[in-house]
């Protein structure tokens, strides 16, 4: 894959990050020692967090993520070496193959680009901020940044395999989060062993656009819909995509 050149070894020397203008909480790296992919905090990271990590992206590239705990990221068995480069996929030939793949007829193609009004970094902040407030359930996710260029490409860089019984190369699934970066203003925020949770900034705003990513994310997820509370595609189009700043991804 390519990437970036690679801060975070300074952290070893420097592990409050104040060379980098942050104040980083008692962490740990994960990776060689000489090209980590990971840090992570030990503490939750509380509302405040993200805001913190935020100015790391512009003075040393590294992305901030929320890490779920429902288990130990020894649990997560991340595997960076075996991932390609979300670079190499296109997304709309990867979401055809899924559709194809469950026998849902002719892909009918991507959802179309909604106008981004609303700068996504800060849309993805104030989902942040939300998800770890006391009393929801990100409450106790750990700070996290990723040496990435691109937001959609953090599960790919560290490995992520919560998606394994769907696609084993996440990277596929990476370029079609770039893809909602460019039409929707999306970010990657959260993580957990087996969710993911992406902030929205330009979410679909009638229920013909909602169908349409509808469609996408079945073919990206289908457990959402298939396993999930929601009665179809057009009950999910309606419920969980109109106008809503937060998709929400568990694969079983």
């Amino acid at each position: 894959m390519a990437m970036i050149p690679n801060q975070l070894p300074k952290l070893v020397s420097d592990p409050t990050g104040r060379s980098f203008g942050l104040d980083l909480p008692p962490g740990a790296l994960r990776g060689p020692a000489d090209d980590p992919y990971l840090w992570s905090g030990h503490g939750p990271a509380g509302p405040a967090a993200w805001g913190a990590l935020r100015p790391a992206a512009r003075t040393a590239g590294l992305l901030p993520v929320l890490l779920g705990v429902d288990r130990s990221l020894e649990e997560w068995e991340l595997e960076p070496g075996r991932m390609s480069d979300p670079a190499d996929h296109e997304a709309d030939e990867v979401l055809a193959g899924f559709w194809g793949s469950r026998g849902e007829g002719g892909w009918p193609g991507p959802a179309p680009a909604q106008p981004v009004d609303t700068d996504p970094d800060r849309a993805a902040a104030t989902v942040a901020e939300m998800l770890t407030e006391p009393g929801f359930w990100l409450e106790d996710a750990r700070p996290a940044l990723v040496p990435a260029r691109r937001s959609a490409d953090i599960p790919a860089v560290i490995g992520w395999g919560g998606p394994l019984n769907h696609e084993n190369d996440v990277a596929r699934l990476c370029a079609v989060l770039r893809s909602w970066e460019d039409r929707f203003g999306a970010r990657v925020v959260a993580l957990t062993f087996d969710q993911l949770v992406v902030s929205v900034a330009a979410p679909p705003r009638t229920l013909e656009e909602a169908g349409a990513v509808a469609a996408e994310h079945y073919a990206f997820c289908p457990d959402n819909i298939d396993q999930g509370p929601h009665g179809g595609l057009r009950w999910y189009a309606e419920k969980a995509l109109l106008d809503t700043p937060v998709w929400t991804f568990w694969w079983d």
